[in-house]
């Protein structure tokens, strides 16, 4: 299990490693690192931005912890299709919401997820389904985690992270940013493909946002539903884990 800081990888755009074969690793891209042109400390200033509220059947995007954050700018790329930058605004709003440490260190650690407030965690997964016919989304994820048993390799070949290769064997590989993943919304995007998360030294900090309090019974029916679809046989459909896996550790973002 790791328990070492997650490290972005825009500092390796051009390295590259020789792809080793394993069963479950989790793919080293999906990083909670602010764009390079952006600081950390510009959405806490005093601006002429109004916070984003959410319709009545939501709780307010704003608390006690975060009363200078602003959800405008995500509101903003999400309802205009700019899933690219949105996918950057929702990073830097989770090392803005995990504390002081998170943003003075320009990542988060999976122990400071528990920081994050649940009507905030709530406020931005609403804006990603809400503009999305929710196919995106932390609560979609979640629900697809479980019916994966929990299983991060079937998630994130689920979600499209991973692609199968062209070899003999079956194998598969996990995708190169940003070329090899879909930025816009169309029937053949993948359901929950968005918005990214760091899986670079282990899935502790997917896992910890997947299991926050926000989306706390998120997907437990369609497990019940999938045991109910079992087999007459009593057999259940081949776990994706067992298959050969190839990843590859020269991506970065």
């Amino acid at each position: 299990m790791a328990s070492t800081s997650l490290r972005s990888l825009h500092h390796h755009h051009h390295h590259r490693c020789s792809p080793i074969k394993r069963l479950s690793q989790p793919p080293p891209f999906l990083f909670l690192k602010p764009p390079s042109t952006t600081t950390t400390t510009n959405i806490l200033s005093t601006s002429s931005t109004t916070t984003f509220s959410l319709p009545s059947s939501t709780t307010s995007a704003t608390t006690a912890t975060s009363q200078a954050i602003s959800f405008d700018t995500l509101q903003h790329h999400l309802s205009t299709q700019n899933f690219r930058e949105a996918d950057e605004e929702t990073r830097r709003l989770l090392i803005l919401l995990a504390g002081e440490q998170a943003q003075k260190r320009g990542y988060v650690f999976f122990s400071e997820v528990q920081f994050i407030s649940e009507t905030d965690l709530k406020a931005i997964d609403e804006l990603w389904r809400r503009n999305s016919n929710n196919k995106f989304g932390y609560s979609v994820q979640k629900k697809l985690w479980q019916k994966a048993d929990k299983d991060f390799t079937k998630l994130f070949l689920k979600l499209g992270w991973m692609k199968k290769l062209d070899t003999e064997i079956e194998q598969y590989n996990y995708r190169a940013f940003p070329d090899e993943f879909i930025w816009e919304l169309n029937d053949e995007t993948p359901e929950g493909h968005l918005p990214l998360t760091n899986a670079l030294r282990g899935t502790q900090l997917f896992n910890n946002i997947l299991s926050h309090k926000a989306f706390e019974g998120e997907g437990e029916g369609e497990e019940e539903q999938e045991a109910a679809e079992t087999g007459e046989n009593g057999t259940k459909p081949l776990r994706l884990s067992n298959k050969l896996l190839k990843p590859n550790y020269s991506l970065s973002f």
